[in-house]
């Protein structure tokens, strides 16, 4: 049972592994962009080349897919975001239980965002837990885990790639476990180390200029793909793509004013105060100046910062605001 990328590749390693595949459950194709084609899920995608059946129901509680399911009569039930909350006639189904794939170290962030809550809150670790299902968010007991480092130059794109191949890898060697013990042994989680990761929403993506560079770089990084991070200038929205903290050692910011004498803003969080040449634009933060390298433009592709600059979208003196009063009466797209 899954749906997006991230489920792929243990779908295929279970595959390649020589498991028996009875049947792939998947979210239903629903219309997707600005033309509303319909589109079918990655694990759809892959369930069809590999000529497996293929299951979408649009409800999982109260419509016998239960029964449906017991057709297959299942020794386990594999879930790996999947993006529906199992019923416990389905938990129960299978002879050795559903084992979910769930992309972090448990108990730490359960719940649908792991991935993008914890490079925001700057973790340097996280990991993929293969865990028991059982009728709470991601409280059933552990039956394995596998940890890697956040690295500098890791995003949520990055991590999600890396912890969906470990996760099929850490898959088959727990279930290669339990077909020699014919155990499915675990361990309980500690609730008292619990957090949680809920979904992302659009408004997440507001940056907030006051906060220090390391947190704003963070926000960035597990704010990719979706919603980005943002700000508004002009009443437009910009998504920041890459950043970097930036020491004036050189005194290159100070008090300056623009064309027509009037002075320059370069003290507030949000104002651009200076254009770097061959390098992109500095923003002030919360405790000190952050190098701007990577932006989207409202109504551009993403581009390196110079390419913004040299096309006169960026001014200093400008300055990014970052009150939520924007984003409710905005119209832009993110």
């Amino acid at each position: 049972m899954g749906t997006p990328a991230f489920a792929v590749p243990p779908l295929r390693r279970l595959l390649d592994a020589g498991h028996q595949v009875s049947a792939v459950i998947t979210q239903p194709d629903r219309p997707v962009g600005r033309g509303q084609k319909v589109q079918i899920t990655p694990v759809k995608e892959l369930a069809l080349e590999r000529h497996l059946p293929v299951l979408q129901p649009a409800k999982l509680k109260g419509q016998g897919f239960d029964k449906v399911l017991s057709i297959y009569n299942p020794d386990v039930i594999v879930v790996a975001a999947y993006g529906r909350i199992l019923p416990p006639e389905i938990l129960s189904l299978p002879r050795l239980g559903c084992l979910n794939i769930h992309a972090s170290i448990l108990p730490k962030y359960r719940g649908a965002a792991p991935i993008q809550w914890a490079i925001i809150n700057g973790e340097r670790t996280t990991g993929v837990t293969i865990m028991q299902m059982n009728e709470g968010l991601d409280t059933g007991n552990i039956v394995s885990f596998e940890q890697v480092e956040i690295l500098d130059d890791d995003d949520t794109h990055s991590i999600t790639n890396m912890l969906s191949i470990m996760g099929g890898e850490l898959l088959v060697n727990t279930l290669a476990r339990i077909e020699r013990t014919g155990l499915v042994e675990s361990v309980p989680q500690n609730d008292a180390d619990a957090s949680y990761a809920p979904i992302m929403s659009k408004t997440d993506g507001l940056l907030n200029w006051e906060l220090t560079n390391e947190e704003i770089i963070c926000r960035i990084k597990g704010l990719q793909p979706w919603p980005g991070a943002f700000s508004f200038l002009h009443g437009r929205a910009w998504k920041f793509i890459k950043a970097e903290p930036f020491a004036d050692s050189t005194g290159l910011i100070g008090q300056e004013t623009d064309e027509r004498g009037r002075e320059l803003n370069l003290v507030d969080p949000g104002a651009v105060v200076l254009l770097l040449k061959g390098k992109g634009f500095v923003v002030k933060t919360g405790d000190g100046f952050l190098l701007v390298t990577g932006v989207q433009p409202p109504d551009k592709k993403p581009m390196e910062a110079l390419d913004a600059m040299n096309g006169k979208l960026i001014r200093k003196g400008d300055e990014f605001i970052s009150d939520p009063e924007f984003l409710t009466g905005s119209r832009e797209k993110l």
